[in-house]
């Protein structure tokens, strides 16, 4: 290639990153707008029947079963304190199946997801104990009641490899993408409605290509294993 070209290249490269950028700041300013204008009050879980995840996840469903001689690793008291004033309700756990896989669940539920309170991406959480993360992709999981959008990413810390799976609820959809979220914000807000909000996780101990594998298999399960109304406040009503 000529050098003569290497600038265009380089602007053309630099187009989708700025579009992004630009979006995201018109989004900004709309949901800012929203928010002094429309002021919204109405909080969607209050109108929702009540759930309690610690009962609604069972501890034995399918091949898996819990696991409390395994200890998940706790965050610092600082971050505790923050994830304590944005979500409501969490779950971890550890579960088995036969064969001595384990994965490692994690589930966290904040009533109030505007402007001013979002649940942490896990990208975040891992970053600031220390973990590298790389190979951060999106992936289509499906199940018997549709298709969800994961975010899947690998994350190390020394010796220990753990591939992880997640995916966030706002209101009644799931999303992995900053835009996505923020039309979803902006759509409720329009509305005068507060949208709850919720982060599904599950991690393991093991390289990416068995991981991810029995990441989706305890996924599934999972979900066979609750009722309707409990599938609908992990996955939401809006899969395809």
């Amino acid at each position: 290639m000529s050098i003569t070209y290497l600038p265009m290249a380089t602007a053309n490269k630099n187009q989708p990153s700025l579009l992004k950028a630009t979006i995201l700041l018109v989004l900004m300013l709309l949901a800012a707008g929203a928010a002094v204008f429309l002021r919204p009050t109405q909080r969607i879980s209050a109108q929702h029947p009540q759930f309690n995840l610690e009962t609604m996840i069972p501890k034995q469903f399918g091949v898996w079963r819990l696991d409390d001689r395994f200890t998940l690793i706790q965050v610092t008291h600082d971050r505790q304190a923050i994830l304590d004033q944005i979500y409501n309700q969490t779950v971890s756990r550890t579960y088995f199946d036969d064969q001595g896989h384990r994965i490692m669940l994690s589930i966290a539920y904040g009533g109030d997801q505007g402007d001013t309170m979002r649940v942490h991406k896990p990208e975040a959480c891992y970053f600031d104990q220390g973990y590298q993360v790389q190979n951060v992709t999106t992936n289509k999981l499906n199940t018997d009641y549709g298709s969800i959008v994961t975010k899947r990413m690998l994350t190390t810390n020394g010796l220990r490899v753990e591939p992880v799976t997640y995916w966030i609820k706002i209101g009644d959809t799931i999303t992995v993408h900053d835009l996505k979220w923020k039309l979803s914000q902006i759509r409720y807000g329009l509305m005068g409605q507060i949208p709850d909000g919720l982060i599904f996780r599950v991690s393991s101990i093991s390289d990416e290509s068995i991981g991810y594998i029995l990441q989706e298999k305890f996924i599934r399960d999972l979900l066979a294993a609750i009722s309707s109304e409990d599938r609908a406040h992990l996955i939401g009503k809006d899969l395809q």
